[in-house]
């Protein structure tokens, strides 16, 4: 298809990973520019903008979206905020990249695919960003081509060094383990069918209330069976590992032992602080095959499916957790769309 001309996009949401998405664009993406920032924070906005030549500043998506100059939407505002502003954008068929979650519930998920449909084709990329990362590819890749066999089971590790002020269990697995949920469908090709949380003893290190670490056990429709230990107070930094068990053989990824020094009778790396830096290039990646799709006029990458599976995945996960059962995913059946 023809390339169309330099992206203009609209930032909505300044906070940590929209400014750094406003970064990204000005500075490492090809093909595409910030034209406008949003912001309910008016100053924040305009002190965000200000860093970036033509870039307007507005409180409300809906006026930056009728803005001449833009083109497409990049959505890193607060999970409630998204239904709002994906809607917004569905009425000026935009393109749009909306970072996890795609809405905050099952329920509201549904009510995007639904409207989405009734566009009749695919407007969104959904921000699952660990799809886009190296490591990540290449255990996809080795999964594809079947030299393992069928994969058993996949062993997951994802941990924070600390978890921030009010972080509660429910987030537990709604803004940590949503990443091994999306990544164990799209790894394996099945979806998750049902979920359970089992709770050790909860390390000293965790702030009063919360019960961390935890270990989340999910089954596939294929017959894996893939478990998740989350651990955001682990005080060392944070650490994202995968291991795929199939017939053939095993694959890990996540080590992070891309440099090992020796000085000073030690041997050793570092470990990531924290999933901006962990996942820098991945995002550049993600935001780089967005642009290149949209350029082309086409959609790729995660769908409002992916973004809806997850929401339903969560809210099984939340049950379980709270109610220490065994608890099915609720899934409808999947639209001709997302085929």
């Amino acid at each position: 298809m023809t390339q169309r001309g330099t992206l203009s996009v609209a930032v909505i949401g300044t906070g940590r990973m929209g400014a750094d998405h406003v970064r990204r664009i000005n500075e490492v993406t090809a093909g595409a520019r910030v034209a406008a920032v949003v912001d309910v924070d008016g100053e924040r906005a305009k002190s965000v903008a200000a860093g970036v030549e033509g870039c307007t500043a507005y409180t409300e998506p809906a006026a930056a979206m009728a803005d001449a100059d833009v083109d497409a939407v990049l959505i890193a505002s607060p999970g409630p905020a998204h239904e709002a502003a994906l809607l917004a954008a569905f009425e000026r068929d935009l393109p749009v990249l909306c970072e996890k979650p795609l809405t905050p519930d099952a329920a509201s998920a549904l009510r995007i695919l639904e409207a989405e449909q009734k566009l009749g084709h695919r407007r969104v990329q959904v921000g699952f960003m660990r799809r886009y990362d190296a490591e990540y590819v290449k255990l996809k890749a080795l999964l594809d081509s079947g030299q393992l066999g069928r994969p058993l089971m996949l062993h997951n590790r994802h941990r924070n060094a600390a978890s921030p002020p009010g972080f509660t269990d429910a987030m537990l697995i709604n803004d940590s383990v949503v990443h091994e949920m999306d990544v164990t469908r799209w790894l394996l090709g099945q979806e998750i069918t049902a979920v359970t949380v089992l709770r050790p003893t909860p390390t000293g290190n965790a702030p009063e209330g919360l019960s961390d670490p935890q270990f989340v056990v999910f089954e596939t429709g294929g017959g894996a069976l893939v478990d998740v230990e989350i651990y955001v107070n682990c005080g060392f930094g944070y650490q994202v590992q995968a291991e795929a068990v199939c017939e053939y053989g095993t694959a890990r990824i996540g080590d992070g032992h891309a440099m090992v020094t020796h000085m000073a009778g030690r041997w050793g790396g570092t470990v990531a602080q924290d999933y901006v830096e962990r996942f820098a290039q991945a995002y550049d990646h993600e935001v780089q095959a967005w642009v290149d799709a949209t350029r082309r006029g086409e959609v790729t990458g995660p769908s409002v499916w992916d973004g809806y599976a997850a929401a339903a995945v969560c809210e099984a996960g939340v049950r379980a957790q709270s109610e220490g059962r065994r608890t099915e995913v609720e899934l409808i059946d999947r639209p001709a769309l997302y085929a």
